[in-house]
């Protein structure tokens, strides 16, 4: 065990804790292309490999980590249901993962989400209330409806179920592509980050993870000169699912392991968003593009490495695209 500023390190979730994830909900998610772009290669200067979780379950990689935690659960506590706040991926994904299993999702979300992602919640099945756009309002909102109706709270980022099943994408991705030199994952609420960290510890040979986030919402950057966990305070990013902090039990994996976190501007992640629109052929939501802005960015950093990037998720509002 150790510290890092005033939160307790948690031992690093074993290669089994990871690989029993995987056969868990393997058989319910879609194995996810790795896809690139010669294009893309030639502007970076290295090998660039999406892992396209918008192809995913739910539209994101969200729905690993729900369906994990869900299926961890035991039968008497799936009969109550399971809840959580989100702004607007993990809600979709816990409202799959309830179908998945037959239970009832009950889903608290900012009244600043996207439209597409709450009309795409309510067609999952899920119960959904609207709160105030801040941290404080959706965790006192979701108290209130565990209370209610006894269900089993998922935390979008910080459950270590949660935590082990973001992981499996990078597992995958690492099946693929074995001999990868960087990983690229968002950071907004720290569990894809925590989870590839694992992977990339158990699956590979060195693989460097780093974390890709908006500087207009820079909470796990200046966390990490902290050395504890530094709220997210009014961030302003397009990348709304970016739009949270890091937990006590991912900050920890994420502080002891990634190699650095890699600040983009606004600008910079609309450009990445509408190259990868424009030469793939791909939907990606802000969030994604965060990624590919990192290696533009810094492509010196990566010349000639083998670079594979999280594409989260591509739910994105058609009607109202930032280009």
């Amino acid at each position: 065990m150790r510290k890092a500023g005033n939160t307790i390190d948690m031992m690093m979730p074993t290669k089994n804790d990871l690989l029993i994830a995987y056969g868990r909900i393997k058989d319910h998610i879609h194995r996810t292309p790795v896809m690139t772009s010669r294009f893309i290669n030639q502007l970076c200067g290295c090998e660039v490999y999406f892992k396209c979780e918008n192809f995913q379950k739910g539209g994101s990689y969200k729905i690993r980590g729900a369906l994990n935690a869900t299926l961890s659960l035991t039968d008497e506590q799936r009969e109550k249901g399971i809840a959580t706040h989100s702004s607007g991926n993990f809600a979709q994904a816990v409202a799959v993962a309830a179908t998945i299993v037959r239970t009832k999702a009950y889903v608290v979300m900012p009244e600043n989400a996207p439209d597409i992602k709450r009309q795409a919640t309510l067609g999952y099945g899920a119960e959904l209330t609207l709160c105030e756009p801040t941290l404080q309002a959706r965790e006192k909102t979701l108290a209130k409806i565990v209370a209610s109706h006894g269900a089993s709270p998922l935390h979008p980022s910080n459950d270590i179920p949660v935590i082990i099943g973001q992981g499996t994408c990078a597992y995958e991705l690492l099946e693929d592509i074995p001999d990868m030199d960087y990983i690229i994952a968002p950071v907004g609420g720290g569990g894809v980050s925590a989870g590839s960290i694992i992977a990339a510890q158990h699956f590979s040979d060195g693989a460097k993870v780093i974390g890709a986030e908006p500087a207009n919402a820079d909470d796990a950057y200046r966390s990490l000169i902290a050395g504890r966990i530094v709220p997210s305070e009014s961030p302003d990013t397009i990348a709304d699912g970016l739009r949270t902090q890091l937990g006590s039990n991912n900050f920890p994996i994420i502080s002891a392991h990634i190699d650095q976190i890699i600040l983009v501007e606004e600008d910079e992640i609309v450009s990445a968003m509408l190259l990868v629109w424009q030469r793939m052929k791909i939907i990606i939501e802000p969030s994604s593009a965060t990624t590919l802005a990192a290696v533009i960015k810094q492509k010196s950093l990566f010349t000639d490495k083998k670079t594979g990037l999280i594409i989260t998720g591509g739910n994105v509002d058609l009607l109202h695209l930032p280009f």
